[in-house]
């Protein structure tokens, strides 16, 4: 099996659409990219999968399976959706951490959970998914919906993500099947407009968290999104 190369990356390079850029470099640039658009997010993911992507993180939600009373991480949460759909599961007795690296699209998040009345039992982070500000086995879920691709160091990001787990908890990825080649459509469109990193196949993302000593697996709808599930 693939073992994680443990040892930070610096002083190479990485993908960033179609240019390659400094390993440091990219995560400000990402950070750019999404301050752009943070206030315009959501239309644009509904245009660029025709509203379909409301489906696919209902699913997201439910093979996460959030119990009342949990504590729940998601990662690049961004605007909030997400949050909002597991702030219900939780309830009062839970909690969720809304997080991502974008103090702008951070900003957008906390505004509508505000604006929905959802203010109970969701916290704020903002935070680099590879070196979490979290404690060991602080959560029985982490989450992580059509974030990774963007992430400058995936396996950094995996193990920390693997870390903050507690014993049976349970990690879920969202992204793309780039199996698909309508997928590779859209991984087309993303670079050409946000310039975001190259996407990766489930399989690819199911050798990543396997070699952090999870047991995974891969869902997906047979046509566009893939699912990868682990348990600590």
């Amino acid at each position: 099996m693939e073992q994680i190369d443990k040892k930070p990356r610096s002083g190479g390079t990485t993908h960033f659409g179609y240019q390659d850029v400094a390993v440091e470099d990219k995560t400000r640039l990402v950070r750019g990219v999404f301050e752009s658009v943070a206030g315009k997010y959501d239309l644009m993911n509904d245009l660029m999968s025709f509203g379909v992507h409301r489906l696919w993180k209902r699913h997201f939600i439910a093979i996460s399976n959030i119990h009342p009373g949990q504590r729940v991480l998601d990662l690049a949460g961004g605007t909030g959706d997400i949050a909002a759909l597991m702030s219900k599961r939780v309830g009062s007795s839970g909690s969720v951490v809304l997080s991502d690296i974008n103090e702008a699209m951070l900003a957008v998040g906390r505004q509508r959970m505000e604006d929905r009345g959802l203010v109970g039992n969701i916290e704020y982070s903002l935070a680099n998914a590879e070196k979490l500000p979290f404690a060991d086995g602080e959560f029985d879920a982490v989450t992580i919906a059509f974030g990774l691709r963007n992430v400058t160091d995936q396996p950094a990001a995996l193990r920390e993500m693997y870390r903050v787990l507690k014993p049976g908890g349970r990690l879920v990825i969202e992204e793309p099947d780039l199996n698909h080649k309508g997928v590779k459509l859209l991984a087309l469109a993303e670079k050409m407009l946000l310039m975001r990193s190259h996407f990766y196949t489930p399989q690819k993302i199911w050798k990543m968290i396997a070699s952090c000593g999870c047991s995974a697996k891969i869902e997906n709808d047979g046509r566009y999104t893939a699912w990868v599930v682990a348990e600590k």
